[in-house]
């Protein structure tokens, strides 16, 4: 039977907060009680191992929202399913009056929200997305010309002087919670095993955005071994922070950590502009290179045992705790691309399945940018000298000495390439794949 009462749908997605949450705060004011949603996306979730941390935070993540609705006489609504059948089921269920959500700007949730959206006003029910993950999105910063922009600087100049106070200004949802939706009996909350998931060991750590530590920032945001960073990049993956918040403080304690939070929606206009650069190289003449490809020597990158221990020790970190620190990160995808000629999508998909911060537009855009292939990228001939990258940032090797105890032991392998003849062959086969492309 049909539920009579009219109600709104908050839909929960990357915005795993009940603070100044943009869609929340329109949804708690639209007029009508409103019952927040989850999603648990089966197109999403059979893709990945079934010990998945970012599935235990989330879910984690519920539990604390879902505690403190509890207490103001709602629940969350969980549900596990493919999108378009919940919607079609909630739809019929409910009288609906509208819906709200943040939007996300990924090809797959862009694809997904259009069915939606379709299928919702056939019922004349609106559905509505908000901007919430990013200061500036899709179109908000352009060219001159009307065009996107593909270079980061002269797109974080113009992102800077067209922001202003009220960029950063919060939506206080979390001041209207009594508004939410009270259900006749309350809605079972799935628990991991129903989702066909187990807890992970690996936990995702709290940010840390003190002002201390930001204001420091960049005088250690290179030393893979200081306790210098945020880890801010997963709580704003997920949503558990507001991106104005964290604009809010770091605009005031420190531009070069600002700047860090520019690139991330500089690479987030660059996927919305150019969807293709998901399976193609944003310079197309770099998929002409003629890739190696050794799976022996994929596997011990992605081991950590190559012999390099700035290598080795990034790809151990990765793997023990699915974080990494971001210059390690340019030097192990350096590493792939150019000393061992591996194809830089292979690298992206190994940290797609294992960044706790993974961020399809980030992900790419980094990687891309390793290879030489994307935009703004390094020139293809630099070649990153890990050894040198050691001397430089962990000079004491109290990084290297975490994840790699047995380096400097027999025990510890020996490189599997040599350093120079590697950066020679990555360079010619480059300019020679670049040299013969006929665009």
């Amino acid at each position: 039977m049909k539920n009579t009462s009219r109600i709104s749908i908050h839909w929960f997605r990357r915005d795993l907060r009940l603070e100044d949450n943009h869609a929340l705060f329109q949804a708690l004011n639209s007029g009508e009680s409103v019952i927040p949603l989850f999603i648990f996306d089966e197109d999403i979730l059979q893709e990945l191992p079934k010990n998945d941390a970012r599935v235990s935070f989330i879910h984690d993540q519920l539990h604390a929202i879902q505690e403190r609705i509890q207490k103001l006489g709602s629940s969350l609504l969980v549900i596990h399913g493919h999108p378009v059948e919940v919607w079609k089921k909630l739809s019929a269920e409910y009288e609906i009056s509208s819906v709200h959500c943040n939007a996300d700007y990924e090809p797959y949730a862009m694809k997904r929200d259009e069915e939606i959206k379709a299928l919702l006003a056939k019922k004349n029910i609106p559905f509505f997305a908000y901007k919430d993950q990013v200061i500036f999105e899709k179109n908000d910063v352009l060219k001159a010309d009307g065009t996107p922009y593909t270079v980061y600087t002269p797109y974080s100049k113009k992102w800077l002087a067209q922001c202003s106070p009220s960029d950063f200004k919060a939506f206080p949802s979390e001041e209207h919670l009594d508004k939410f939706h009270t259900f006749e009996k309350t809605p079972d909350f799935p628990s991991l095993k129903v989702l066909g998931f187990e807890r992970s060991s690996i936990i995702v750590p709290d940010f840390r955005l003190e002002k201390s530590r930001i204001q420091r920032y960049a005088e250690t945001r290179n030393l893979p071994a200081a306790d210098g960073t945020s880890l801010l990049s997963t709580h704003l993956r997920f949503g558990t922070i507001s991106v104005r918040s964290a604009f809010r403080r770091s605009m005031e304690w420190n531009e070069t950590f600002a700047k860090e939070l520019i690139w991330r929606e500089f690479l987030m206009q660059i996927l919305f502009h150019f969807p293709q650069v998901v399976h193609q190289s944003f310079r197309v003449k770099y998929d002409h290179i003629i890739w190696r490809n050794n799976e022996k020597e994929f596997a011990l990158w992605c081991e950590g045992k190559t012999g390099f221990p700035m290598v080795d020790a990034g790809m151990r970190e990765l793997n023990a705790t699915g974080l990494m620190h971001n210059r390690v990160r340019m030097v192990v995808a350096s590493f792939l691309c150019k000393h061992l000629l591996i194809d830089w999508r292979w690298g992206e998909a190994y940290f797609a399945n294992k960044l706790l911060d993974f961020e399809l537009s980030s992900n790419n855009g980094n990687w891309q940018w390793a290879a030489g292939s994307g935009c703004d990228a390094a020139p293809y001939f630099r070649v990153f000298n890990p050894s040198l990258q050691m001397e430089r940032f962990d000079k004491n090797l109290r990084y290297i000495k975490k994840w790699v105890p047995e380096y400097e032991t027999s025990s510890y392998p020996e490189p599997i390439v040599e350093h120079a003849l590697a950066r020679d062959r990555a360079i010619a086969t480059y300019k020679k794949a670049l040299d013969n492309f006929k665009g």
